[in-house]
């Protein structure tokens, strides 16, 4: 068996049998197989395609690479939740605490920006002192103590993931459902957990640009990860609008905050409550969508969630004043007001485009080396089907380089799309999904 070969086979539309894909991802992680030919077998296999068995052989290869995280101590269910990124998405650093303070586990293993999409632990670390960076004995420990965790891939976990990943990053072979489902779940398979939940983001500022898209990738997550016998389930949600107000970092850590003390904007309310009542009920925690949203406005309204944030804070060396003084968080020089300039209805937003705004102001990278400025973002005030007049603010730019600020400022003018026409609000939830059934969101 030589890699030559198994390109070739491939470039000739010929399925892969498990111990070629074994071959070809441990031979490229072990360094024995250099980039230029692991570049050409994702190439052929990003054109010619990969069926089932060949994902799934490609999850287990990818899986296998490193280590897995035995949870079995934990006696409490384990519920993981990962979703497809989108712009101003908070939703982890709410949820987890949240769900975790209803009696279940919530271990996490959550990743950095990527292109236009902020990253949870970028979030996390624009918290004085939070440490994302965690050993797996300390992950464990947080666990054991608090019933939650968040922290970052570490060598041990997938280390093909990351090699491979990077690859793709520069071979144009990203948007692959196959190759997708594998780097996710290379990673959610290594935790131990009882089930995952998956929140696949569906829009004009997603990754997953439609709804059939999104379908598929959710349908790939929930098929092979039932080949590996772990219970999966997915909701599709709206990512045609940012998610909430705040985009950027600590701008975002202090809606989270504003959330856990019940000042939830309603969409992102809407998605966290969905959210949460799925993983609760993946946990055998509730037996209904209703009793899981009642638990999750329970342990809003007294106060539990918000202490089992500031534990998670504790726990990981993060600064817990800031619950109550957010001007302990990085903060931006200049605010900058987007102006409507008609009067009219919110008809569509570029949520792409607001995504790049941040990025360009400093909330993401556009290369691995880029320091993150974690005071800067944007503050979304209108939003799809909002009726707004002449001179009301639509946004608002917070920037520490006043030039960059004017450029957002005109950006953002152009991302909205404004008219007389009545437009009603975006529903946010669109579709469930689990082994056996698609349908509609009609809670």
């Amino acid at each position: 068996m030589n890699t030559y070969e198994l390109i070739l086979k491939k470039r000739n539309k010929q399925s892969l049998t498990q111990r070629e894909i074994e071959f070809l991802v441990s031979g490229y992680t072990g360094g024995k197989i250099p980039d230029y030919q692991f570049s050409a077998f994702l190439m052929v296999a990003f054109l010619n395609g990969m069926d089932e068995k060949e994902t799934f052989y490609l999850t287990k290869a990818m899986l296998e690479s490193g280590q897995a995280i035995d949870l079995s101590f934990v006696k409490e269910k384990k519920i993981d939740k990962h979703s497809s990124g989108g712009v101003g998405d908070k939703v982890s650093l709410i949820l987890a605490p949240l769900v975790a303070s209803c009696g279940v586990t919530v271990p996490m293993v959550s990743g950095r920006a990527l292109g236009h999409t902020g990253g949870t632990l970028d979030k996390l670390e624009s918290i004085p002192g939070f440490r994302t960076n965690l050993s797996i004995e300390e992950f464990k420990t947080n666990l054991s103590e608090i019933g939650v965790g968040i922290m970052g891939q570490t060598e041990e976990i997938a280390p093909a993931d990351g090699k491979i990943y990077a690859l793709r990053d520069v071979t144009a072979t990203v948007d692959y459902v196959p190759f997708i489902t594998a780097s996710i779940l290379s990673k959610k398979l290594a935790l131990k957990s009882d089930a995952v939940l998956f929140d696949i983001k569906s829009g004009n500022g997603a990754f997953m640009r439609t709804g059939k898209e999104a379908i598929g990738l959710a349908k790939s997550l929930i098929k092979i990860g039932s080949r590996f016998k772990r219970k999966m389930v997915a909701l599709i949600t709206d990512m045609n609008e940012p998610l909430g107000e705040a985009v950027g970092n600590s701008l975002e850590v202090i809606e989270t905050i504003q959330s856990l003390k019940g000042n939830f904007p309603p969409d992102l309310k809407e998605v966290t409550y969905a959210l949460s009542s799925s993983m609760l009920i993946l946990a055998g925690r509730v037996k209904s969508f209703n009793e899981g949203i009642k638990l999750s406005e329970q342990q809003i309204r007294n106060g539990k969630a918000l202490e089992k944030f500031k534990q998670m804070l504790q726990n990981q060396g993060g600064d817990t004043r800031i619950v109550e003084d957010y001007t302990l968080l990085p903060e931006a020089k200049f605010r900058l007001e987007v102006k409507a300039l008609k009067t009219g209805y919110v008809q569509s937003i570029n949520t792409f485009e607001i995504g790049m705004v941040a990025l360009e102001l400093g909330a993401g990278r556009k290369t691995k080396e880029t320091k993150i400025d974690y005071g800067v973002g944007l503050l979304i005030k209108k939003k799809v089907g909002d009726l707004v007049k002449k001179g009301e603010t639509l946004a608002i730019v917070l920037a520490n380089d006043r030039e960059k600020g004017k450029e957002a400022v005109k950006t953002l003018l152009n991302s909205y799309q404004i008219s007389p026409q009545k437009r009603k609000n975006l529903q946010k939830i669109l579709y469930y999904l689990d082994s056996k059934t698609l349908r509609k969101w009609s809670y």
